[in-house]
């Protein structure tokens, strides 16, 4: 039982449950009372309960609830009903039970109790039928009631504690790739810090020291200038040596950003995403590197959340003086999008630093974003940005 997570767990326990009530069926069938159409109705009830419990908690904790959702919990709810009236029983309570469990996953607070609580007054009628009076049927209605909000809560804190979980795998998802940035942009500022310190020190110094070397060669005679002339070859051989030196450390002191996306995927609750990354995906500017992350992030964000997708494709490349983003999922798509504040934060983004974004979308067809980074700064967007600075 340790593999199966508490959601899995959850709807196995539902459906065995919903096994175990077979077995009172036949014992309740023995009976001479019922006859051969009440036998046929209580056999549907109970084959169409164990339907719909076994195609609403497919994708629990893993879906927005939709209009098949509610009908197959109307469906649950008059099958329990129907159960207890064809059966002449209390069977039919328990099956609510098991249905107040989903109801947690799929309905608001205020629904879902609302929901329990008129099902189960729905079957004081069914108690009235089997010889209760009314005040005999209204406590059994509340006693079976009190059981299933106890279900409901039960199943909700559920519910609550996935969610939690899924939102702190995707945080600690982020920080990783924000890490990562970090400590690349922090390497990348390192070198190039050094490479500014070798240039600005040990260059002048040892260009003062050359020339004033060559000056001592040409004012020393015998066997000094000899030694001068040695001593000043050296010093340009040195100062070549840390000019490239230099010039080494600023061309590789660009960042990796592949490895700053990956761990963006990693843990991200139901969808699998699949990395096209072409190596080695290198910027010299933290701050773009850091927009393309973001809006990384935003795609998957998405994907999760409203495309009910369950494999998401991501390529970046670095093409013609700019990376270029791909990603498109097996969602169910739509006709028309709407900007959220994750997209428009995602182009705010792009068109501070000249980038841009295009979506594309279709029902059944899941959804389809391309966006480019620029890898340097454009002239024209920041003669535009200055100006908007400047004028009033």
């Amino acid at each position: 039982m340790t593999r199966f997570n508490h959601i899995r767990l959850s709807r196995y326990s539902g459906l065995f449950t919903w096994a175990l009530m077979g077995f009172p069926i036949f014992d309740l069938l023995r009976r001479e009372e019922f006859g051969e159409r009440d036998v046929q109705w209580i056999w549907i009830c109970y084959l169409s309960f164990g339907l719909s419990y076994f195609l609403s908690t497919r994708n629990l904790g893993r879906k927005q609830t939709r209009v098949a959702d509610y009908i197959l919990m109307v469906i649950m709810t008059s099958s329990a009903l129907g159960f207890g009236f064809f059966s002449g029983s209390g069977l039919g309570s328990i099956l609510l039970m098991v249905a107040a469990s989903v109801f947690a996953w799929l309905l608001t607070p205020t629904l879902g109790i609302l929901w329990v609580i008129c099902s189960n007054l729905a079957f004081i009628p069914v108690f009235r039928s089997m010889n209760y009076s009314w005040s005999d049927a209204l406590m059994q209605s509340s006693l079976y009631g009190g059981f299933c909000l106890f279900v409901f809560a039960t199943g909700f804190v559920a519910r609550q504690q996935a969610q939690a979980r899924d939102e702190q795998r995707r945080l600690n998802a982020e920080l990783r790739g924000t890490r990562l940035l970090l400590a690349e942009s922090t390497r990348m500022t390192e070198r190039t810090r050094i490479s500014r310190e070798l240039h600005d020190l040990l260059g002048h110094h040892l260009t003062a020291l050359s020339l004033n070397l060559e000056v001592a060669g040409h004012l020393a005679e015998g066997a000094p200038k000899h030694h001068i002339t040695q001593a000043h070859t050296l010093a340009k051989l040195l100062l070549t040596d840390v000019r490239e030196v230099v010039s080494q450390l600023r061309e590789t002191g660009a960042m990796n950003v592949g490895q700053s996306l990956r761990p963006l995927g990693d843990n991200v609750p139901g969808i699998q995403i699949h990395w096209d990354i072409r190596e080695p995906l290198v910027m010299d500017d933290p701050a773009r590197a850091h927009v393309l992350l973001r809006c990384t992030q935003e795609i998957i964000t998405n994907a999760v959340r409203h495309s009910q997708a369950r494999h998401l494709h991501i390529q970046v490349r670095a093409v013609e003086g700019k990376v270029e983003l791909d990603a498109h999922d097996d969602g169910r798509g739509a006709d028309r999008w709407i900007a959220g504040n994750g997209l428009s934060g995602m182009q705010e983004r792009l068109h501070q630093i000249g980038g841009d974004v295009r979506i594309q979308t279709e029902p059944g067809r899941g959804f389809r974003v391309l966006l480019h980074v620029p890898l340097h700064e454009d002239r024209r967007v920041a003669l535009a940005q200055t100006a908007n600075l400047i004028d009033p």
